[in-house]
């Protein structure tokens, strides 16, 4: 049977008129197939959580911007409640106790968030960044001078785009302060106030007896102490008493340093510190006698640093760090009427900057800041229309993620406030107040007595690393590691 042949012309009208129609069935924008906010998977980027209890709940579920990106895989030394929202918002994710065992079963992982105790924060960020992983570190990004200095180096190494958690970097209150001190509304300043109430957990103290009877199921201990010394489990340790402890924390200078001493150091560009001294407050049980525990950070501190004059401040500066609820007193130019710490603040942690002119004040994280000139006048810091709130951390992790997608040295990249290009020097900053306070300590017996030998200004090469006037001192800008953990 023959086919009958049809014929009929189309002109180049009619054809595009078709093709044009029928392709608007054909290319369908992916937002509309997946539904509101939809998008592809390789269009979000593979995150996993290394610590994903306690704070790792809330950097996480930032970094996955509410569930728009795509969260891979969960690792928590402790497999109970701690970890239970994190599991419940991201079911799909796989979980894994050991972070070295999920980073070699999911190579697809682009990004990961850091949220464990300090003692291991250089291993994860280093074990990842080995493996062109992205990585978000909660603060301080490592636990001594020499890993941050190995993790800023390696970031840059290795091309990875790198946050730390100090959220309040990403609060625009910041821009505030800066705008006030290039606007030379105080002239130069020459002396720095950083204050907090922490130590908010025990310190001071003598450290519990280890006891393996009181260890959780839930938890492994042995990965918890990583590159710690081996030892039986120390309750109370672990979710939170770590930080008052030198082998797994570094106090409040660790804890809320990074916070503070933030502001200053980026709204008046300083460098490493040229100097470094302290004072620590003693604890007595007994008569005449205070108790001596090195292991253990004091109950309080006072730490002096000086910086050489920078570009943004031709003055020396002197920044005088206390902690243990010890703040400054009030000056004379800030009324009665306003707290120290911002116009808001309560004053359990703040800042002041002294100039010529004036002196600007703020809470931690650079809330609520507040300008008090030396004729009488104030001015208070307003925020722009549709600035990030507080609740979502400033878009601090999401401004990661958006730079992890546009690739190292993005302009999303660059203009990120806490990259390790920024946060190295200042972790290193923060840190050398805990080589004063661990060298305040160290003795040697000379005739029956003992001789406090470091307690004294120690003088910092910040490029080498190394305190020059004291040689012991320089055992605290690392550690020792355990056995399949070195660095």
């Amino acid at each position: 049977m023959s086919r009958k042949k049809t014929n009929y012309k189309i002109n180049r009208r009619d054809f595009i008129k078709k093709t044009s129609l029928l392709s608007t069935f054909i290319i369908v924008p992916r937002h509309v197939l997946g539904g509101v906010n939809y998008l592809a998977p390789s269009d979000q980027l593979a995150i996993a959580a290394i610590g994903a209890g306690g704070k790792g709940q809330s950097d996480i579920l930032h970094a996955s911007v509410n569930g728009k990106e795509r969260v891979i895989a969960l690792c928590d030394v402790d497999s109970g409640d701690i970890v239970k929202k994190s599991r419940e918002r991201f079911p799909k994710a796989k979980f894994y106790e050991d972070f070295r065992v999920m980073l070699d079963k999911h190579p697809e992982i682009d990004a990961v968030t850091i949220s464990t105790p300090d003692h291991t924060h250089a291993n994860a960020a280093i074990n990842s960044m080995e493996r062109n992983k992205h990585v978000y570190v909660q603060k301080p990004i490592s636990h001594n001078i020499r890993e941050a200095r190995i993790m800023t180096e390696m970031a840059r190494d290795k091309k990875v785009v790198s946050q730390m958690g100090n959220q309040g970097a990403s609060n625009p209150y910041q821009l505030s302060i800066q705008k006030w001190i290039t606007d030379d509304e105080i002239g130069n300043v020459h002396k720095v106030y950083v204050w907090t109430n922490r130590p908010i957990w025990p310190q001071g103290v003598m450290m519990p007896k280890p006891d393996n009877s009181k260890l959780p199921d839930s938890l492994n201990w042995n990965l918890w102490l990583g590159p710690a010394n081996k030892t039986d489990y120390t309750p109370g340790m672990h979710p939170f008493d770590w930080r008052g402890w030198w082998q797994y924390g570094t106090g409040a200078l660790g804890d809320m340093g990074c916070h503070i001493i933030d502001i200053p150091f980026k709204a008046l560009g300083l460098k490493y510190p040229t100097d470094v001294e302290c004072s620590v407050g003693s604890v007595f049980t007994k008569k005449g006698t205070p108790e001596y525990i090195p292991e253990g950070c004091p109950p309080s501190s006072s730490v002096t640093l000086h910086f050489n004059p920078t570009s943004i401040n031709k003055n020396k500066i002197e920044m005088i760090w206390t902690d243990g609820g010890i703040r400054p007193s009030h000056p004379d130019i800030i009324p009665s009427e306003y707290n120290l710490g911002g116009f808001d603040g309560d004053g359990k942690n703040g800042i002041m900057m002294i100039g010529e002119k004036g002196i600007i004040s703020c809470d931690e994280k650079a809330r609520n800041p507040i300008l008090f000139k030396n004729d009488g006048s104030i001015k208070k810091a307003t925020l722009p229309q549709g600035t990030v709130n507080e609740l979502k951390e400033w878009g601090h992790q999401k401004k990661w993620v958006d730079a992890c997608k546009a690739g190292y040295k993005s302009d999303e990249h660059l203009s990120l406030t806490s990259s390790f290009d920024y946060a190295g020097p200042l972790t290193e900053t923060v840190l050398m107040g805990n080589i004063a306070i661990r060298s305040y300590l160290l003795r040697k017996r000379i005739n029956k007595r003992w001789d406090y030998f470091g307690r004294k200004k120690l003088l910092w090469d910040g490029i080498n690393m190394k305190i020059t006037n004291l040689d012991e001192a320089n055992q605290f800008t690392t550690r020792g590691y355990r056995e399949g953990w070195e660095i």
